[in-house]
This record gives C-alpha cells, sequence and structure tokens, in this order.
C-alpha cells in the first residue's frame, strides 16, 4: 500500500511537471510589431497638448516611452532596413528607395526570418520592409499578401494608386491602367491632370483607405495565429501620416483650422552648411504644391491640420487592433512594440517631408510595452532603431546575435533611470558624393559632412570633411544656430568628433 502511495505521488509529480512544461511553451512570448509611417513624436505621450491620440497613449501607460529614440536614417528604406536587420546603413548598403535589401545582403537575417528560425508563426501586413521586395517573402511563415488584395469597406475598392477614393481621381486611375502606366508614371500622369493633392478629406469609413484595411488584417490575422501553439511575431505597418494626407473627415473635424499654427522657426540655421537643406522634391510631386518657392501660409496650415488628422486616424486603428489583442486574452503574454520609421519637417527650417539629419527628421517615437516590465515610464536613455531587434531577442528569450550594431534597451525597460548608452547616430547621402553623419547626446548634435564616394568604401576610415554643424538643444531647441566654429564649444566638438568617427570605425564590416 505504501508503494502505491509512492507511485501515485511520484506520478502525479510527473504529470503537473510535464503539464507545467507543456504551459511554459504554450506561453512563450508573442510579439507585436506597429510601424507608423512618417509619424515624428507629435502624441499626448509625448507631451503634444494639441494632438488627439488617445491609444498610442494608452499604450505608452501600459509600458515605457523613450523619450530620446532616433532613427539610423530619414528616409522609409534606409530606416525599415535598419529595424529590421539590426544593422547600420552603411552595413546594409540601403541608403535609398531603389536598392532591394536581398541584392546587396542577400545572406542578412532579418528579425522575423530569425524569430522564424526560433519556432515562430511570422506574418505581416502593410507596409513593413521598405527596400525589400515584396516585403522579403523569406521573413514571414504565412505568405506576406499586399494591401490591394485586404477587404475593404462596402462600395469602395483600393485607393487610386493607393492614394484616393476621390471618384473623380478613381476615374483618371483607371485611364492610366489602360495604358499599362507603371505606379510611378501614374503619378506624373495625376500630376499632368491636377489630380494628385497633397490632402484629401472625403465622408468615408475607416476601411475605405488602406490602413482602416491593414487593421482588419491584421485583426484576422491575430485571430488566426492565436490559435496555433506556435507563438507569433506580428508586423503591422501603418501608411499614413505618410503623403498625401488622406484620412477620412470626421478625423479632420477633430481640428479647427484657426487654432492650427506654423512652425515656430522658418529659417535657415546660421552658420549651417547647404548640405544640411534639400528642396523637398517629395511634397512638390503633388499637383496642389508650387514646383518652387515656399509654401503659403494658408497652405501650411492645411498641410499641418492634414498631418494631425492622418496621426489621429491611425491612432483608431492601432486602438482597434490592441483591442483585439485584448478580446483575444494575449496582451500579458505579448510584447508590444510600437515607432514610426523616422520624423517629418512641418516648415521648420523652411522644409518638409524629412531627408535631413535635423532633430524633426531623426528623432521618433518608440513605445515598447513588454510582460513584466515597468508600465507608463518614460525612458531618458539615448536609444536607436538598431537597438530593437537584441531588445526584442532579449525580452523572448532568444539568443542576441553578435554581429548585431545595436544594444539591448531591456536594462532600461527594467529600470528607465538606467543608461543603455549614451548616443545615438543617425546619417544622410547628398548625391553619391556626399554624406552627413551626425551623433546625438542629451544635450548636443554634431553632424559631419564627409566626401565620398561613399557608394564604394565607408569614407569615415579617411575622412575627408566638408562641414560640420553643432547644435545646443538645452539653450536652443529649435536648431537657430550652429555652433560648430565656435571657439567655447570646441572640446565639445572634438570630444563628439571622436566618438562618432570611433563608432562608426567599429562597425562589424
Amino acid at each position: 500500500m505504501k508503494k502505491i502511495f509512492v507511485f501515485a505521488v511520484l506520478g502525479l509529480i510527473l504529470f503537473m511537471n510535464v503539464g507545467h512544461c507543456r504551459a511554459e511553451k504554450k506561453q512563450k512570448t508573442n510579439v507585436l510589431f506597429i510601424v507608423v509611417d512618417d509619424l515624428k513624436p507629435m502624441l499626448g505621450c509625448y507631451s503634444d497638448q494639441q494632438i488627439i491620440s488617445p491609444n498610442m497613449d494608452a499604450l505608452a501607460g501600459q509600458g515605457v516611452l523613450f523619450e530620446n529614440a532616433y532613427c539610423q536614417q530619414a528616409v522609409c528604406a534606409a530606416s525599415r532596413v535598419s529595424v529590421f536587420s539590426g544593422l547600420r546603413p552603411d552595413q546594409t548598403r540601403v541608403w535609398d528607395l531603389k536598392t532591394n535589401m536581398r541584392d546587396v545582403n542577400p545572406g542578412v537575417v532579418t528579425l522575423p526570418q530569425y524569430f522564424q528560425k526560433h519556432g515562430y508563426q511570422t506574418a505581416a501586413a502593410g507596409k513593413i520592409i521598405h527596400g525589400a521586395k515584396n516585403n522579403d517573402p523569406r521573413s514571414w511563415s504565412i505568405p506576406y499578401q499586399e494591401d490591394r488584395h485586404y477587404t475593404y469597406a462596402k462600395g469602395f475598392k483600393y485607393p487610386a494608386n493607393g492614394k484616393y477614393q476621390n471618384k473623380v481621381i478613381h476615374k483618371a486611375y483607371r485611364e492610366s491602367k489602360k495604358e499599362k502606366l507603371g505606379w510611378k508614371a501614374t503619378n506624373q500622369y495625376l500630376k499632368e491632370c491636377g489630380l494628385s493633392p497633397s490632402v484629401e478629406c472625403l465622408d468615408v469609413p475607416d476601411d475605405a483607405y488602406e490602413d482602416g484595411a491593414v487593421a482588419v488584417k491584421g485583426m484576422e490575422l491575430l485571430n488566426e495565429m492565436s490559435q496555433a501553439e506556435q507563438p507569433f511575431f506580428l508586423a503591422l505597418g501603418f501608411h499614413k501620416p505618410h503623403l498625401p494626407f488622406a484620412a477620412p473627415k470626421k478625423y479632420w473635424d477633430m481640428y479647427q483650422r484657426s487654432d492650427i499654427s506654423q512652425a515656430p522657426f522658418m529659417e535657415k540655421s546660421e552658420g549651417a552648411p547647404v548640405h544640411a537643406y534639400h528642396s523637398w522634391g517629395e511634397l512638390r510631386n503633388y499637383s496642389d504644391i508650387l514646383p518652387t518657392g515656399q509654401v503659403p501660409a494658408d497652405k501650411q496650415k492645411e498641410l499641418i491640420h492634414g498631418y494631425k488628422a492622418c496621426v489621429t486616424y491611425v491612432d483608431a486603428q492601432i486602438g482597434k487592433v490592441l483591442t483585439k489583442l485584448d478580446e483575444l486574452g494575449l496582451r500579458e503574454n505579448t510584447v508590444v512594440v510600437l515607432w514610426g520609421d523616422h520624423g517629418w519637417h512641418l516648415g521648420d527650417h523652411g522644409l518638409w517631408c524629412k531627408h535631413s539629419n535635423f532633430e524633426q527628421a531623426v528623432k521618433a517615437p518608440l513605445i515598447i510595452s513588454a510582460p513584466g516590465m515597468k508600465q507608463g515610464k518614460v525612458a531618458a536613455t539615448m536609444a536607436e532603431f538598431v537597438d530593437m531587434y537584441p531588445t526584442l531577442c532579449e525580452l523572448t528569450d532568444l539568443p542576441v546575435g553578435e554581429h548585431l550594431d545595436g544594444l539591448s534597451l531591456v536594462p532600461a525597460l527594467k529600470n528607465p533611470k538606467k543608461e543603455v548608452k549614451n548616443y545615438a547616430i543617425s546619417q544622410f547621402p547628398r548625391g553619391d558624393k556626399i554624406m552627413g553623419y551626425t551623433i546625438r547626446n542629451q544635450q548636443y548634435r554634431y553632424t559631419i559632412w564627409l566626401q565620398g564616394p561613399f557608394r564604394k568604401q565607408q569614407i569615415y576610415t579617411q575622412p575627408k570633411i566638408v562641414a560640420t554643424e553643432l547644435y545646443d538643444y538645452i539653450n536652443d531647441p529649435l536648431e537657430k544656430t550652429s555652433l560648430a566654429d565656435d571657439t567655447q564649444h570646441e572640446a565639445i566638438r572634438v570630444s563628439m568628433q571622436t566618438q562618432l568617427l570611433e563608432i562608426l570605425n567599429s562597425q562589424k564590416r
């Protein structure tokens, strides 16, 4: 009888251990990875008192907000490829919108691909790895499907050229398709017809536009992936507030044009070189924007109004996805990361769009909500987008590859007062022969413009500096004056240049 009792106890312990192991396997941490195109830190959780962003603000309250997060390069492809590869642009050799990541990095293991190798389901919807053909099919265990094939609101088709729901524009778009014009040629055709406006305000449902359809697709994927035994890595890419600023009318109506102000400083910085600026050709591609000169004041306010409407529209779509995550009972076992791929100029310095090394272009939101980590806190440490790859590896107990350029931000998620690093580096090219590298710390930004050609070699090994900039964000937050030639700041300039070149030269090539 005693032996029977002992065996029964041992059997019960074994059963409980097996059940516990199964539960642990089932409870492996999921990842919901949300990227928003052209989203600057114009959010309530980033202290903007005029924007309406309740869902992203709520996410910040459930996680850690990084108030000093910077992209590697302020253009979609280079920024996103750096995030998904964990490598800086000079490593990936993706500095523009034309280069296909796999053509120059055939063996790179992307972030979702790495998770897939470690037993995760991986899927995506929307704009994800721009700079990778078809959003890199090998990254996804569930085949990637383009936005045009998502479900749109009843009575609506895929927006004309992915942008507009105006019926007149749709008609012209159909004409362009009869001529078998490509995307770029279609853009030019619509512009010549005066039918490529920089804004669109129509009384339509959320899912008449791409981002509403992306939210619906994202919720469908959450439903599907939650049924599997494997953990999941789901990436969702929202298009707005990318140009054109097209959002349903109800989001425009949340703002009053009379309350919108232009940028407080619209001049060029004193002492800044010509390389620091550009002619914002992206915005000039629209039919209602002048080909030269500054944007008129009333149009500036309309553009800012449209940008804000798009932010609030996207916020609502993100809210739907997070609500679905909660309904499925997945929030407590899912890391949620939200980031904007770079910032955006709204008339400051006389600039629009991105494509610069100024603060408004390279600073972007980064919010991480993770099981067991701090909630409702702000991390002051400097952070770079290449840090996301190792951070997610550590949060999900995956080995962190030594080849990665970033550092894990988990110490700051545990203790938001912790300084993980004291710098963030960004860069931007001007043509094929000039590259601007910029390093930011808690007070200063120092930028060096180096002569290349950078496409053939790493030009910082023997740098030929053609211009420099230095800004003090405590005393000059609007970057009105470059201090690069100020003798009183020479020690700071030398120190930051030395640190910048040391970091660039230490990259694993």
